[in-house]
């Protein structure tokens, strides 16, 4: 695969077999399904990608388009310019690209202000996650969003509201010294990245404190999310050891590590490439997990199976839970191109 291109068709469910040859250790890989990259990441990318052949380069995008340094390298190679504030962007009719992580509601406020075209990006079920807060918000309800300080969906969440009308909640220990104020009905909402068992006793010990707190119709974190965290724990279990593929930045993919270890895998390591891999920590390990987070492109796992293969002789199977089939639509400005 040329290093300019990021495979969006790539089969997960596809089981490279290296080829065996007597000649190393053997090495058992369960390969977790799903894994990899989901609908709003591919969505994301396949908006820089339709916007670079639309517009021609440069074009900019308001931080990294997703949490994965092979992904941003190879989309900076094709002539996206990934810059952190506005202000880095230049008058000169190129379009800004709004991440998949969202951005608070001044953001877009700015831009339109400069007269900047911009396309949003932001996963669809992330904006999910917005209009429930200000929803809630409207009702006149204070919101206590369950997240990561500091992560850019945390940040383009508590943006959607007035300052002072949401509070953070980082873990279950914060919860009892909580005062949200008195006169105020509350709700909650979560960031769409987080463990499903931690955010579960964050939620559940919210429900104990604050008799009547309101919830979303449906859980926040995602689906994508969801599913590669319960394929890990029906692997964790049976592997020696367990190699999350992912950038060390990417919530989800810190998430999948963690499940891992919780699961009581021996070893539990975060890599984004094959040269990453501390290979004195493997040498006596017979089977491994392997998995990758929602932003990481399959040829990344590919790069690690055949990394293993020039040490072990190598044999794939795959561990599925589900299938997954969601796809999520280009942002309408981008449609209509698309179709010509």
């Amino acid at each position: 695969m040329s290093a300019d291109t990021i495979n969006l068709t790539a089969d997960p469910n596809r089981v490279p077999q290296p080829a065996v040859t007597g000649e190393k250790p053997p090495l058992e890989i369960l390969l977790c399904a799903p894994r990899g990259f989901c609908a709003g990441v591919v969505r994301a990318i396949d908006v820089v990608e339709r916007a670079l052949a639309i517009y021609g380069a440069p074009v900019y995008v308001r931080h990294e388009i997703v949490h994965n340094k092979y992904v941003v390298e190879t989309l900076k190679r094709k002539g996206a310019v990934f810059v952190r504030e506005l202000d880095e962007v230049p008058d000169s009719g190129a379009p800004v690209i709004f991440s998949a992580h969202g951005v608070a509601k001044t953001v877009p406020q700015n831009a339109d202000a400069r007269g900047l075209t911009t396309i949003d990006a932001t996963c669809p079920l992330v904006t999910k996650v917005h209009r429930e807060a200000e929803i809630h918000h409207k009702r006149g309800r204070h919101v206590l969003l369950v997240g990561h300080s500091g992560h850019p969906e945390v940040v383009g969440t508590m943006g959607q509201l007035p300052k002072g009308s949401i509070t953070l909640v980082e873990d279950i220990d914060q919860i009892d010294a909580l005062t949200p104020p008195a006169d105020q009905e509350l709700a909650w909402v979560t960031q769409t990245t987080l463990s499903i068992d931690d955010t579960k006793h964050i939620v559940e010990a919210l429900k104990a404190k604050f008799a009547g707190i309101h919830g979303p119709h449906k859980d926040d974190i995602c689906y994508a999310t969801t599913n590669r965290q319960e394929a890990v724990k029906e692997v964790a279990p049976r592997v020696d050891a367990l190699i999350v593929v992912g950038s060390s930045n990417s919530s989800n993919s810190q998430r999948l590590r963690e499940v891992a270890e919780r699961a009581g895998c021996p070893i539990t390591r975060l890599v984004l490439r094959a040269e990453e891999i501390d290979w004195e920590a493997f040498k006596d390990v017979r089977r491994l997990g392997l998995t990758a987070g929602a932003s990481a492109p399959e040829v990344l796992v590919e790069e690690i199976i055949d990394a293993f293969a020039a040490h072990f002789d190598v044999t794939v199977d795959q561990v599925s839970v589900t299938v997954e089939d969601m796809s999520f639509p280009l942002p309408r400005e981008l449609r209509s191109e698309a179709a010509e």
